[in-house]
């Protein structure tokens, strides 16, 4: 059973222009379509979608997502362009992660600063304004 464009919209949280803007750029390819036209998506195009999603949201180019995918196409004998392409983006998102760590720190260690000036201010403690 296919999915409908509209489907495959509430079920990815893509719009449908979205949908068929990724399919005209080549990020989706072979979407069945019924003789008048309508796509059909099937679960493959489903699993595509959250990869591309997955890589998109993770700050991969749609470029990079695009040779990707006809990389994929290709078939079998890409499988170790496909894993480095890989690598080197999960070596990206890790370099990500450690830096918003450093910020979630930093922004964690204000919560307690002015958490603790706070308390201090409104239980008889120092009225001075420490703003840092």
């Amino acid at each position: 059973m296919g999915y409908t464009i509209k489907q495959v919209s509430e079920r990815t949280n893509l719009s449908a222009h979205v949908l068929r803007f990724y399919e005209k750029e080549g990020l989706l390819f072979n979407i069945n379509r019924s003789k008048s036209g309508i796509r059909s998506y099937t679960e493959d195009d489903l699993e595509w979608l959250g990869l591309i999603c997955c890589l998109k949201n993770t700050g991969m180019s749609l470029k990079q997502i695009k040779e990707f995918v006809e990389l994929s196409a290709e078939g079998r004998e890409t499988l170790k362009q496909r894993c480095d392409i890989l690598i080197e983006h999960k070596k990206n998102v890790e370099a990500q992660i450690q830096e918003m760590n450093k910020h979630l720190e930093k922004v964690s260690h204000k919560i307690a600063h002015y958490t603790k000036q706070y308390n201090e201010y409104n239980h008889g403690g120092s009225h001075q304004n420490s703003e840092t």
